[in-house]
């Protein structure tokens, strides 16, 4: 699988341990930063994450700020990205068998001592339930198409 993974400063230092583990399991893994520890936005970097699994060019994508919140904001803007932030496993489980979420968000302050090689794993081999959770999913496609339209006839 090919995964786009960027994190702001308060995330590098998780995402170099998910770099290698993602890398490690066989992963095709896109880095799009940030390079080092110094302060950055985390906006700029959910944006090249999220450009890189709305067009297809990244399978998935995982963003760490300090609490994931931003890059789930951030992220969601781009249509076709269904980003979550994930805490543990079974938060991990339910967004992707509930929303097919292909962008899992992150906190660097709460997770970076804590072992996630387990709670990325069942985020990553967890599949899409189907049923009436596709439904709300095309729902939620269908409410992108409007708003992109809407932009568009504007």
């Amino acid at each position: 699988m090919r995964i786009a993974v960027g994190s702001d400063h308060r995330g590098y230092q998780l995402k170099g341990r998910l770099d290698q583990m993602l890398a490690g399991l066989g992963h095709d893994v896109v880095d799009v930063g940030t390079c080092d520890g110094e302060r950055v936005d985390y906006t700029d970097f959910a944006e090249a994450v999220a450009r890189k699994v709305a067009s297809g060019e990244a399978d998935r994508g995982i963003l760490i700020c300090g609490t994931g919140i931003g890059m789930a904001i951030t992220a969601n803007k781009f249509p076709g990205v269904r980003a979550a932030t994930a805490h543990d496993e079974l938060t991990a489980e339910m967004c992707r068998r509930h929303n097919d979420v292909n962008v899992l968000c992150l906190s660097g302050d709460m997770l970076a001592e804590r072992p996630i090689d387990n709670m990325i794993n069942v985020w990553l081999q967890t599949e899409f339930e189907g049923g009436r959770h596709a439904r709300r999913v095309e729902k939620i496609r269908q409410l992108e198409d409007e708003i992109t339209k809407s932009r568009c006839d504007q």
